[in-house]
């Protein structure tokens, strides 16, 4: 096979790409970004899941040239995947978010920027061409969510993703000990650990120390780390409910995703509430380690035929290979999308890292399809040999 994306070959995997970063991203903003809740149950479950899932070739199948370009919400993706939104994203490696909305916008991904990522909605939208996504951690004051989705329209977001699986903040004990549970501490052991990846530190002094950008201008200034756990707390910790769903609905006539979406329950709640696609995903097993996994879930509410011709289904979590695409397609998932890949691609490789994230997906998931003599996402579902 040829080679069609560029990347750099050194790291020709998600694995290559978290042994690197893991030398060059400070202990505790690693364990961030890697951690799961309680004793991490789900989090292996995200990915182990996919081990089930066995496609089917068909060798002597002739097949017409590779198409790996999806449509979604009126728009020609080259891809079927793209960038799940992450908080403190500049935490774990300086300038991420900038990099990856860059990047995504370059080679015709989405990105979703979180409300508590380190770079604002209008920066983001000025790097992207205006094509990132927006993912709406829904506040506990209407004034607030009705402020930030008026900023949104400004830039013309394309899409609103609302997260509706953080009713409380998860109990991440990695966090906990490395100090980033909410308030934040930063410990001598903290200090330390930047000294040992001066790059990271370099690049943070460049950049400026990260916060929450897009909500700098809801915060009072000067506040210290507790006052700043202390505004978080007060500020998001609530239900999203049906009828603030429906309030959304109203203010928002673009595109309207729901994440976290997992339950045949929830399920009809999104159809019935009129919103246009739903990402189905536990949160990266960070936030209720008893639950199933995603994929799991994704593969039961894709099954479903009514659910599938009235919303677009999507999958977020535990896909670390272009094999881990190819079965999620096979069983149901419309588009997708990838958090820590992305972020380890990031912190091993820099600036550079987002783009050979995303052409290191695409030909592994290129060659899938070659081997499995498809040309177009779509037919994956044609592959499905078995789900064990």
């Amino acid at each position: 096979m040829s080679q069609k994306f560029e990347y750099n070959t050194h790291y020709p995997s998600v694995e290559d790409l978290k042994i690197k970063a893991r030398k060059r991203i400070p202990r505790f903003a690693f364990d961030y970004l890697t951690g799961g809740a309680n004793e991490e149950l789900n989090l292996a479950r995200n990915e182990n899941d996919f081990d089930n899932i066995l496609l089917k070739p068909q060798y002597l199948l002739a097949s017409d040239e590779i198409d790996l370009s999806v449509e979604l919400f009126g728009r020609r993706y080259s891809a079927p995947f793209g960038v799940s939104p992450i908080g403190l994203q500049g935490l774990m490696w300086p300038n991420a978010p900038e990099i990856l909305a860059k990047a995504a916008a370059e080679n015709d991904i989405p990105y979703i920027l979180s409300t508590v990522s380190t770079s604002s909605i209008e920066r983001i939208a000025e790097v992207s061409d205006g094509k990132a996504w927006f993912q709406l951690y829904h506040p506990t004051e209407n004034k607030l969510r009705d402020d930030i989705i008026k900023r949104l329209q400004v830039v013309e977001c394309p899409v609103l993703v609302v997260l509706v699986d953080v009713p409380a903040f998860g109990l991440r004990y990695r966090e906990i000990k490395s100090g980033l549970s909410m308030p934040p501490k930063m410990s001598v052991s903290n200090i330390l650990q930047t000294f040992a990846c001066p790059t990271w530190g370099i690049e943070t002094l460049r950049h400026g120390i990260p916060s929450f950008a897009t909500l700098k201008p809801y915060m009072e200034k000067g506040l210290d780390l507790a006052q700043l756990g202390q505004f978080m707390n007060k500020t998001f910790t609530g239900k999203v409910d049906v009828e603030k769903i429906k309030a959304i609905r109203d203010l928002w006539k673009g595109p309207l995703v729901l994440k976290g979406i997992a339950t045949d329950e929830d399920m009809q709640a999104s159809i019935a509430l009129g919103v246009d696609g739903v990402i189905v995903s536990n949160h990266g097993g960070r936030q209720l380690d008893a639950s199933e996994s995603s994929i799991n879930s994704l593969i039961r509410l894709a099954g479903n035929p009514e659910y599938k011709k009235n919303i677009k289904i999507m999958l977020d979590g535990g896909i670390r290979s272009g094999v881990d695409l190819a079965r999620a397609h096979a069983v149901g998932s419309e588009f997708n999308f990838m958090g820590r890949p992305f972020m380890y691609g990031v912190g091993a490789l820099g600036a550079a890292g987002g783009k050979h994230t995303i052409n290191m997906f695409k030909t592994h998931l290129y060659q899938v399809m070659k081997q499995l003599s498809l040309s177009k996402i779509a037919d994956f579902t044609q592959r499905l040999q078995s789900i064990l």
